[in-house]
């Protein structure tokens, strides 16, 4: 186990047991150790307070009342923060969120007491008799003799059953910090661990003070669960928890709602196409994912019937997209994150018809952007996978992508695309700088669209003062 930890990490372990402290890693790095997983964060515990860790590490910093000490290093050829806190014990959760009160624990049983769940609260104990000199890498590092893991708990039992448990009683857990509840899912998701049935019904009792937590909070934890390897059980577990109800509860405006229509793929109803147009997308970035889980959140709201009698869902991409920016304010999505996923929303009901123009398929890379063309035929595929329909693309689809490609190479798809600018007109006409170059430009630039041979100089330069 102690080959998998960083040397430099290592180092800070050493440097502290040296110095008389007790020091344990702790948390989620012991839990991947364990599983084998990669760790990205490395936290340690201690019983030095925060004033005696930085007479260790001056470069460290220390800006909270809970004990954290930050230290800088470089791993990896990247500036990253380990996280080295001091044992405590926390009281009072007015907030649902942080502790009123801290204390500096004794024991490092206290400390690993007051943590979320099981596989969480365990410590690994490290003992080593000096510091050897890597020569290859030019640094100290901690020869590791023997490990311990301490595990009040039964952590360790639960990892090798999968089981995601709170520590102690659920109900305490959750309340002190409701953010706990969505991080039981992401972490079941990211791990395909079960939540043991205590925890699990405390969770749904709970799930309402899930509104008591920051909205940005709730979306980075969204956004990890969407970025997981199982999204769509991600959701499923938000869903059946009644978190989801909490979170987006527009989504659920779908469940019910049928989209069966004769001779259409469509078999479920929106919810259902919804979260399964997620599960088939095949795009990884939680970003698009999202989009997906999104695309048709409009449809209840426009739902109509035809003079058949067969539903209708008229425009409900321009309604889905309106919501889904709404929804993005609300979580604190990025101006950039926003935008994309609601352009994405806005044209996913794009035409692939064989017998459209040219220009028609520029206009399409134009409005979703050349740097999500990708992602809009990702979705694409999870919308007709997620309907029902047993192949990813169509022989239409399929053709519509090659024309896109072949559009991509020459095309051009701003005015500044053209081999002549505002320069030329002003020029040309001998005119100052004005709306009337900005229109000429345009003009030039829908011929162009038309006509891609039209973009050469001596053409364009005759049409301005045609134009004019």
């Amino acid at each position: 186990m102690q080959k998998l930890i960083p040397k430099i990490i290592l180092k800070i372990y050493k440097k502290l047991q040296e110095n008389n402290f007790e020091v344990y890693l702790v948390g989620g790095s012991v839990r991947n150790l364990i599983m084998k997983l990669p760790v990205k964060d490395w936290d340690l515990t201690t019983n030095a307070t925060p004033e005696e860790m930085l007479k260790l590490f001056p470069d460290g910093f220390y800006d909270n009342t809970f004990g954290t000490v930050g230290i800088p290093i470089e791993k990896d050829g990247k500036n990253q923060v380990v996280e080295v806190t001091t044992f405590r014990t926390e009281h009072g959760y007015t907030d649902r969120r942080r502790p009123d009160k801290v204390l500096w624990g004794k024991t490092i049983e206290e400390d690993l007491a007051r943590r979320d769940f099981t596989i969480n609260a365990i410590a690994l104990h490290l003992e080593g008799g000096r510091l050897a000199l890597s020569e290859a890498e030019g640094m100290d590092y901690f020869e590791v003799n023997k490990t311990e893991l301490i595990d009040p708990f039964n952590g360790k039992k639960d990892i090798e059953n999968k089981l995601i448990r709170a520590v102690g009683d659920p109900d305490q857990r959750f309340k002190e910090d409701a953010l706990r509840l969505l991080r039981a899912i992401r972490i079941a998701t990211e791990l395909s661990f079960t939540i043991e049935e205590k925890t699990w019904k405390e969770l749904v009792t709970d799930a309402p003070l899930i509104t008591q937590i920051s909205e940005e909070r709730i979306q980075i934890e969204l956004m990890r669960i969407l970025a997981s390897n199982y999204p769509y059980d991600g959701i499923m577990l938000l869903r059946n928890s009644t978190l989801l109800e909490q979170i987006i509860p527009e989504l659920l405006k779908g469940v019910g709602v049928s989209q069966v229509r004769p001779g259409r793929h469509h078999t479920t109803d929106v919810f259902t196409h919804n979260v399964l147009s997620l599960k088939y997308t095949p795009s990884t970035d939680p970003i698009v994912r999202f989009a997906a889980l999104l695309h048709d959140v409009g449809k209840p709201y426009v739902a109509s019937t035809d003079e058949h009698g067969l539903v209708i869902f008229h425009n409900h991409e321009i309604v889905g997209a309106k919501m889904a920016k709404e929804i993005c304010e609300r979580l604190k999505f990025s101006k950039k994150e926003r935008e994309k996923i609601v352009n994405l929303i806005r044209w996913h009901m794009f035409t692939v018809d064989e017998k459209i123009t040219d220009a028609a398929v520029r206009r399409f890379i134009r409005r979703v952007g050349v740097e999500n063309v990708k992602d809009m035929m990702d979705l694409r595929i999870g919308d007709r996978l997620g309907g029902g329909t047993q192949t990813a693309e169509s022989w239409r689809l399929k053709l519509f992508k090659k024309r896109v490609e072949d559009q991509l190479k020459p095309a051009p798809f701003s005015i500044n695309d053209l081999v002549i600018d505002g320069n030329d007109v002003m020029k040309e006409l001998n005119i100052k700088p004005g709306p009337k170059v900005g229109e000429i430009l345009q003009k030039l630039f829908e011929e162009v669209d038309e006509d891609l041979s039209r973009n050469n100089r001596e053409y364009l330069l005759k049409r301005i003062h045609e134009l004019d």
